[in-house]
Protein backbone atom coordinates (compact mmCIF):
# COMPACT_ATOMS: atom_id res chain seq x y z
CA UNK A 1 0.00 0.00 0.00
CA UNK A 2 1.44 3.41 -0.95
CA UNK A 3 2.11 5.80 1.87
CA UNK A 4 0.06 8.99 2.06
CA UNK A 5 2.41 11.94 1.82
CA UNK A 6 1.47 14.94 3.93
CA UNK A 7 2.98 18.39 3.97
CA UNK A 8 5.08 18.63 7.16
CA UNK A 9 5.12 22.42 7.09
CA UNK A 10 2.34 24.37 8.80
CA UNK A 11 -0.20 26.23 6.71
CA UNK A 12 1.43 29.57 5.73
CA UNK A 13 -1.71 31.34 7.00
CA UNK A 14 -2.64 29.39 10.17
CA UNK A 15 -6.32 29.35 11.05
CA UNK A 16 -7.92 29.63 14.47
CA UNK A 17 -7.44 31.75 17.54
CA UNK A 18 -4.10 32.72 19.02
CA UNK A 19 -3.11 30.11 21.65
CA UNK A 20 -1.90 32.38 24.43
CA UNK A 21 -1.14 29.66 27.06
CA UNK A 22 1.40 28.08 24.70
CA UNK A 23 2.88 31.46 23.75
CA UNK A 24 3.30 32.39 27.41
CA UNK A 25 4.78 28.95 28.17
CA UNK A 26 7.48 29.20 25.50
CA UNK A 27 8.10 32.82 26.49
CA UNK A 28 8.73 31.66 30.06
CA UNK A 29 11.14 28.97 28.86
CA UNK A 30 12.83 31.61 26.69
CA UNK A 31 13.22 33.73 29.82
CA UNK A 32 14.75 30.84 31.77
CA UNK A 33 16.97 29.77 28.85
CA UNK A 34 18.37 33.24 28.21
CA UNK A 35 18.75 33.92 31.93
CA UNK A 36 21.01 30.85 32.08
CA UNK A 37 22.91 31.99 29.01
CA UNK A 38 23.27 35.51 30.36
CA UNK A 39 25.33 34.05 33.19
CA UNK A 40 28.16 33.88 30.64
CA UNK A 41 28.36 37.62 29.95
CA UNK A 42 27.44 38.37 33.56
CA UNK A 43 30.55 36.46 34.64
CA UNK A 44 32.89 38.40 32.34
CA UNK A 45 34.09 40.92 34.97
CA UNK A 46 34.57 38.09 37.50
CA UNK A 47 36.38 35.74 35.09
CA UNK A 48 38.56 38.53 33.69
CA UNK A 49 39.96 39.23 37.14
CA UNK A 50 40.08 35.69 38.56
CA UNK A 51 41.58 34.02 35.44
CA UNK A 52 43.51 37.12 34.23
CA UNK A 53 41.81 37.10 30.83
CA UNK A 54 42.39 39.64 28.06
CA UNK A 55 39.51 41.36 26.27
CA UNK A 56 40.22 39.07 23.32
CA UNK A 57 39.70 35.98 25.51
CA UNK A 58 36.50 37.48 26.93
CA UNK A 59 35.27 37.93 23.36
CA UNK A 60 36.24 34.35 22.49
CA UNK A 61 34.04 32.99 25.28
CA UNK A 62 31.01 34.74 23.79
CA UNK A 63 32.14 33.71 20.32
CA UNK A 64 32.39 30.00 21.22
CA UNK A 65 28.84 29.87 22.57
CA UNK A 66 27.26 31.98 19.86
CA UNK A 67 29.03 30.48 16.85
CA UNK A 68 27.98 27.00 17.97
CA UNK A 69 24.36 28.10 18.07
CA UNK A 70 24.78 30.00 14.81
CA UNK A 71 25.90 26.97 12.79
CA UNK A 72 23.47 24.49 14.31
CA UNK A 73 20.24 26.51 14.35
CA UNK A 74 19.55 26.52 10.58
CA UNK A 75 20.19 22.76 10.53
CA UNK A 76 17.73 22.21 13.39
CA UNK A 77 15.19 24.49 11.68
CA UNK A 78 15.47 22.73 8.32
CA UNK A 79 15.16 19.34 10.00
CA UNK A 80 12.00 20.53 11.77
CA UNK A 81 10.48 21.61 8.44
CA UNK A 82 11.12 18.14 7.04
CA UNK A 83 10.04 16.20 10.14
CA UNK A 84 8.95 18.01 13.33
CA UNK A 85 10.30 16.44 16.53
CA UNK A 86 8.35 18.01 19.42
CA UNK A 87 10.21 16.21 22.21
CA UNK A 88 13.55 17.63 21.12
CA UNK A 89 12.44 20.77 23.03
CA UNK A 90 13.18 19.46 26.56
CA UNK A 91 16.33 17.75 25.25
CA UNK A 92 17.74 21.13 24.24
CA UNK A 93 17.43 22.44 27.78
CA UNK A 94 19.36 19.39 29.03
CA UNK A 95 22.40 20.60 27.05
CA UNK A 96 22.00 24.03 28.63
CA UNK A 97 21.84 22.40 32.07
CA UNK A 98 25.12 20.57 31.38
CA UNK A 99 26.71 23.86 30.33
CA UNK A 100 25.53 25.62 33.49
CA UNK A 101 27.05 22.93 35.74
CA UNK A 102 30.29 22.99 33.75
CA UNK A 103 30.51 26.80 33.89
CA UNK A 104 30.05 26.79 37.66
CA UNK A 105 32.89 24.28 38.15
CA UNK A 106 35.31 25.09 35.29
CA UNK A 107 38.78 25.90 36.69
CA UNK A 108 40.36 27.23 33.49
CA UNK A 109 39.73 28.97 30.19
CA UNK A 110 39.54 25.75 28.11
CA UNK A 111 36.80 24.18 30.24
CA UNK A 112 34.87 27.43 30.26
CA UNK A 113 34.89 27.29 26.44
CA UNK A 114 33.64 23.68 26.51
CA UNK A 115 30.83 24.63 28.93
CA UNK A 116 29.60 27.54 26.84
CA UNK A 117 29.68 25.36 23.71
CA UNK A 118 27.20 23.02 25.48
CA UNK A 119 25.01 26.04 26.18
CA UNK A 120 25.26 26.98 22.50
CA UNK A 121 23.98 23.52 21.51
CA UNK A 122 21.04 24.00 23.89
CA UNK A 123 20.17 27.31 22.24
CA UNK A 124 20.52 25.82 18.76
CA UNK A 125 17.82 23.28 19.62
CA UNK A 126 15.59 25.66 21.57
CA UNK A 127 15.23 28.73 19.36
CA UNK A 128 14.13 27.47 15.91
CA UNK A 129 11.77 24.82 17.28
CA UNK A 130 10.23 27.24 19.80
CA UNK A 131 9.88 29.93 17.14
CA UNK A 132 8.06 27.35 15.04
CA UNK A 133 5.73 26.67 17.99
CA UNK A 134 5.09 30.44 18.21
CA UNK A 135 4.16 30.43 14.51
CA UNK A 136 1.74 27.52 15.01
CA UNK A 137 0.14 29.18 18.06
CA UNK A 138 -0.05 32.66 16.51
CA UNK A 139 -3.29 32.45 14.58
CA UNK A 140 -3.43 35.65 12.53
CA UNK A 141 -1.34 37.69 15.02
CA UNK A 142 2.15 36.68 14.01
CA UNK A 143 3.91 39.87 15.05
CA UNK A 144 2.38 39.72 18.53
CA UNK A 145 3.15 36.01 18.86
CA UNK A 146 6.84 36.47 17.97
CA UNK A 147 7.07 39.43 20.34
CA UNK A 148 5.59 37.43 23.23
CA UNK A 149 8.04 34.61 22.50
CA UNK A 150 11.07 36.88 22.19
CA UNK A 151 10.31 39.23 25.06
CA UNK A 152 10.84 36.31 27.43
CA UNK A 153 14.38 35.97 26.11
CA UNK A 154 14.99 39.70 26.46
CA UNK A 155 13.82 39.67 30.07
CA UNK A 156 16.03 36.66 30.79
CA UNK A 157 19.03 38.39 29.24
CA UNK A 158 18.33 41.53 31.26
CA UNK A 159 18.81 39.55 34.48
CA UNK A 160 22.53 39.08 33.75
CA UNK A 161 23.72 42.40 35.21
CA UNK A 162 21.58 41.92 38.32
CA UNK A 163 23.08 38.45 38.72
CA UNK A 164 26.57 39.95 38.57
CA UNK A 165 25.79 42.53 41.24
CA UNK A 166 23.79 40.28 43.59
CA UNK A 167 25.18 36.77 43.00
CA UNK A 168 28.52 36.64 41.20
CA UNK A 169 30.30 39.51 42.96
CA UNK A 170 29.65 37.99 46.43
CA UNK A 171 29.62 34.27 45.48
CA UNK A 172 31.93 34.16 42.47
CA UNK A 173 31.82 31.68 39.61
CA UNK A 174 30.21 28.87 41.66
CA UNK A 175 27.06 30.99 42.00
CA UNK A 176 26.09 29.82 38.50
CA UNK A 177 25.09 26.51 40.10
CA UNK A 178 21.88 28.12 41.35
CA UNK A 179 20.65 28.21 37.77
CA UNK A 180 20.28 24.44 37.67
CA UNK A 181 16.89 25.14 39.29
CA UNK A 182 15.91 27.26 36.29
CA UNK A 183 17.02 24.47 33.95
CA UNK A 184 14.88 21.82 35.68
CA UNK A 185 11.85 24.13 35.62
CA UNK A 186 12.40 24.86 31.92
CA UNK A 187 12.61 21.14 31.10
CA UNK A 188 9.22 20.58 32.78
CA UNK A 189 7.54 23.41 30.85
CA UNK A 190 9.05 22.18 27.58
CA UNK A 191 7.46 18.74 28.11
CA UNK A 192 4.08 20.48 28.37
CA UNK A 193 4.75 22.53 25.21
CA UNK A 194 6.03 19.45 23.37
CA UNK A 195 2.78 17.64 24.17
CA UNK A 196 0.71 20.45 22.62
CA UNK A 197 3.10 20.65 19.67
CA UNK A 198 2.76 16.91 19.05
CA UNK A 199 -1.06 17.08 19.16
CA UNK A 200 -1.05 20.14 16.88
CA UNK A 201 1.10 18.32 14.32
CA UNK A 202 -1.25 15.34 14.32
CA UNK A 203 -4.30 17.47 13.48
CA UNK A 204 -5.41 17.35 9.84
CA UNK A 205 -4.47 20.44 7.88
CA UNK A 206 -6.15 21.88 4.81
CA UNK A 207 -4.78 20.60 1.53
CA UNK A 208 -1.89 22.70 0.29
CA UNK A 209 -2.81 25.14 -2.42
CA UNK A 210 -0.70 25.74 -5.44
CA UNK A 211 1.61 28.68 -4.97
CA UNK A 212 0.76 31.75 -7.02
CA UNK A 213 3.65 32.68 -9.30
CA UNK A 214 5.58 35.54 -7.78
CA UNK A 215 6.03 37.14 -11.16
CA UNK A 216 2.30 37.91 -11.16
CA UNK A 217 2.57 39.92 -7.96
CA UNK A 218 5.59 42.02 -8.90
CA UNK A 219 7.73 40.18 -6.34
CA UNK A 220 10.18 38.14 -8.39
CA UNK A 221 12.57 35.51 -7.12
CA UNK A 222 15.38 38.04 -7.46
CA UNK A 223 13.52 40.51 -5.26
CA UNK A 224 12.91 37.80 -2.65
CA UNK A 225 16.63 36.94 -2.54
CA UNK A 226 17.53 40.63 -2.41
CA UNK A 227 15.10 41.17 0.46
CA UNK A 228 16.61 38.27 2.44
CA UNK A 229 20.13 39.69 1.89
CA UNK A 230 18.95 43.10 3.12
CA UNK A 231 17.45 41.46 6.20
CA UNK A 232 20.81 39.80 6.87
CA UNK A 233 22.57 43.20 6.75
CA UNK A 234 19.96 44.66 9.09
CA UNK A 235 20.42 41.74 11.49
CA UNK A 236 24.18 42.39 11.32
CA UNK A 237 23.82 46.06 12.23
CA UNK A 238 21.46 45.32 15.11
CA UNK A 239 23.26 42.42 16.72
CA UNK A 240 26.83 43.63 16.43
CA UNK A 241 25.80 46.91 18.05
CA UNK A 242 23.88 44.98 20.73
CA UNK A 243 26.99 42.87 21.28
CA UNK A 244 29.14 45.97 21.78
CA UNK A 245 26.80 47.08 24.57
CA UNK A 246 26.10 43.76 26.27
CA UNK A 247 29.74 42.61 26.29
CA UNK A 248 31.69 45.85 26.76
CA UNK A 249 29.47 48.72 27.94
CA UNK A 250 30.18 47.90 31.58
CA UNK A 251 33.95 47.99 30.92
CA UNK A 252 33.47 51.34 29.15
CA UNK A 253 31.64 52.76 32.18
CA UNK A 254 34.21 51.40 34.63
CA UNK A 255 37.21 52.73 32.67
CA UNK A 256 35.84 56.07 31.45
CA UNK A 257 33.62 57.08 34.37
CA UNK A 258 35.39 55.27 37.22
CA UNK A 259 32.27 53.61 38.64
CA UNK A 260 32.12 50.23 40.40
CA UNK A 261 31.29 46.91 38.75
CA UNK A 262 27.96 46.76 40.60
CA UNK A 263 26.89 50.25 39.45
CA UNK A 264 28.00 49.59 35.87
CA UNK A 265 25.85 46.44 35.82
CA UNK A 266 22.79 48.50 36.76
CA UNK A 267 23.30 50.63 33.63
CA UNK A 268 23.46 47.49 31.51
CA UNK A 269 20.37 46.16 33.26
CA UNK A 270 18.48 49.33 32.31
CA UNK A 271 19.55 48.87 28.67
CA UNK A 272 18.36 45.26 28.61
CA UNK A 273 15.03 46.03 30.30
CA UNK A 274 14.44 48.74 27.70
CA UNK A 275 15.32 46.20 25.00
CA UNK A 276 12.73 43.79 26.42
CA UNK A 277 10.07 46.51 26.36
CA UNK A 278 10.99 47.40 22.77
CA UNK A 279 10.70 43.76 21.72
CA UNK A 280 7.23 43.47 23.25
CA UNK A 281 5.86 46.61 21.60
CA UNK A 282 7.50 45.99 18.21
CA UNK A 283 5.28 43.07 17.20
CA UNK A 284 1.87 44.70 17.81
CA UNK A 285 3.08 47.95 16.21
CA UNK A 286 4.19 46.01 13.12
CA UNK A 287 0.84 44.18 12.95
CA UNK A 288 -0.85 47.60 12.89
CA UNK A 289 1.53 49.88 10.98
CA UNK A 290 3.41 47.41 8.78
CA UNK A 291 6.51 45.26 9.26
CA UNK A 292 8.69 47.15 6.78
CA UNK A 293 7.90 50.49 8.41
CA UNK A 294 8.80 49.31 11.92
CA UNK A 295 11.99 47.56 10.76
CA UNK A 296 13.56 50.64 9.18
CA UNK A 297 12.27 53.02 11.87
CA UNK A 298 13.65 50.77 14.62
CA UNK A 299 17.20 50.32 13.32
CA UNK A 300 17.79 53.71 11.69
CA UNK A 301 15.96 55.44 14.55
CA UNK A 302 18.57 54.12 16.98
CA UNK A 303 21.42 56.04 15.30
CA UNK A 304 20.94 59.43 17.03
CA UNK A 305 21.08 57.78 20.46
CA UNK A 306 23.96 55.40 19.70
CA UNK A 307 26.15 58.10 18.10
CA UNK A 308 25.73 60.53 21.02
CA UNK A 309 26.14 57.89 23.75
CA UNK A 310 29.98 57.63 23.93
CA UNK A 311 30.32 61.43 24.28
CA UNK A 312 27.69 62.00 26.98
CA UNK A 313 28.23 62.39 30.72
CA UNK A 314 27.28 59.52 33.02
CA UNK A 315 23.63 60.54 33.46
CA UNK A 316 22.94 61.15 29.77
CA UNK A 317 24.89 58.03 28.83
CA UNK A 318 22.35 56.04 30.82
CA UNK A 319 19.40 57.86 29.25
CA UNK A 320 20.74 57.42 25.70
CA UNK A 321 21.52 53.76 26.39
CA UNK A 322 17.92 53.11 27.49
CA UNK A 323 16.53 54.91 24.41
CA UNK A 324 18.84 52.97 22.08
CA UNK A 325 17.87 49.64 23.65
CA UNK A 326 14.14 50.33 23.40
CA UNK A 327 14.14 51.54 19.80
CA UNK A 328 16.62 49.00 18.40
CA UNK A 329 15.07 45.90 19.93
CA UNK A 330 11.65 46.36 18.38
CA UNK A 331 13.04 45.14 15.04
CA UNK A 332 14.19 41.54 15.41
CA UNK A 333 10.86 39.75 15.97
CA UNK A 334 9.51 41.65 12.96
CA UNK A 335 12.49 40.67 10.80
CA UNK A 336 11.79 37.00 11.59
CA UNK A 337 8.07 37.27 10.76
CA UNK A 338 8.78 39.28 7.59
CA UNK A 339 11.28 36.63 6.42
CA UNK A 340 8.83 33.80 7.22
CA UNK A 341 6.26 35.48 4.99
CA UNK A 342 8.82 35.96 2.23
CA UNK A 343 9.45 32.19 2.22
CA UNK A 344 6.22 30.51 3.37
CA UNK A 345 6.48 26.84 4.23
CA UNK A 346 10.04 27.20 5.54
CA UNK A 347 9.25 28.45 9.04
CA UNK A 348 11.85 26.32 10.81
CA UNK A 349 14.61 27.10 8.33
CA UNK A 350 13.97 30.86 8.45
CA UNK A 351 13.74 30.85 12.26
CA UNK A 352 16.96 28.85 12.54
CA UNK A 353 18.72 31.01 9.96
CA UNK A 354 17.92 34.35 11.56
CA UNK A 355 18.34 33.20 15.16
CA UNK A 356 21.59 31.59 14.03
CA UNK A 357 22.68 34.84 12.39
CA UNK A 358 21.80 36.73 15.56
CA UNK A 359 23.93 34.41 17.67
CA UNK A 360 26.75 34.13 15.15
CA UNK A 361 27.03 37.85 14.44
CA UNK A 362 26.80 38.61 18.15
CA UNK A 363 29.55 36.12 18.96
CA UNK A 364 31.78 37.14 16.07
CA UNK A 365 31.18 40.77 16.96
CA UNK A 366 32.26 40.13 20.57
CA UNK A 367 35.50 38.48 19.44
CA UNK A 368 36.39 41.16 16.87
CA UNK A 369 35.39 44.04 19.13
CA UNK A 370 37.48 42.58 21.96
CA UNK A 371 40.53 42.58 19.69
CA UNK A 372 39.81 46.18 18.64
CA UNK A 373 39.50 47.20 22.29
CA UNK A 374 42.83 45.53 23.13
CA UNK A 375 44.53 47.27 20.17
CA UNK A 376 42.99 50.71 20.82
CA UNK A 377 40.66 51.33 23.74
CA UNK A 378 37.16 50.51 24.92
CA UNK A 379 36.10 54.11 24.20
CA UNK A 380 37.31 53.96 20.58
CA UNK A 381 35.52 50.65 20.02
CA UNK A 382 32.24 52.04 21.41
CA UNK A 383 32.50 55.11 19.15
CA UNK A 384 33.18 52.92 16.12
CA UNK A 385 30.15 50.71 16.77
CA UNK A 386 27.85 53.67 17.36
CA UNK A 387 27.50 54.17 13.58
CA UNK A 388 26.22 50.64 12.86
CA UNK A 389 22.51 51.53 13.19
CA UNK A 390 22.90 53.85 10.17
CA UNK A 391 22.67 50.65 8.09
CA UNK A 392 18.97 50.73 8.94
CA UNK A 393 18.51 52.94 5.88
CA UNK A 394 18.71 49.71 3.81
CA UNK A 395 15.25 48.73 5.06
CA UNK A 396 13.73 51.35 2.77
CA UNK A 397 14.57 49.03 -0.14
CA UNK A 398 12.56 46.10 1.26
CA UNK A 399 9.34 45.15 -0.58
CA UNK A 400 6.16 46.58 0.89
CA UNK A 401 4.09 44.40 3.18
CA UNK A 402 1.28 44.04 0.63
CA UNK A 403 3.68 42.63 -1.96
CA UNK A 404 5.05 40.10 0.53
CA UNK A 405 1.55 38.95 1.57
CA UNK A 406 0.46 38.63 -2.06
CA UNK A 407 3.56 36.59 -2.88
CA UNK A 408 2.89 34.28 0.06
Amino acid sequence: MAKTITNPSPNPLPLGATVFPILFAISMVHLLNDAMQSTVSALFPILKDSLHLSYTQVGLIAFAMNITASFLQPIVGLTADLKPRPYILPLGVCFTLAGVVGLALAPNFALILLSVICMGVGSAIFHPESSRVAYLAAGSRRGLAQSIFQVGGNIGSSLGPIMTALIFVPLGQFGVMWFTIAAVLAIGIQYYVAGWYSRRQSQPRPAAKKTVARSGTGLTQTRVVTAVVLLVFLTFSKHVYMSSVTSYYTFFLIEDYGISVEKAQLFLFAFLVAAAAGTFFGGPLADRYGRRNIIWLSILGTAPFSILLPYANLFWSGVLCVCAGFVLSSAFSIIVVYAQELLPGKVGLISGLFFGLAFGLGGLGSAVLGSIADATSIAFMMKLCSYLPLLGVLAIFLPKDEQVRNAA
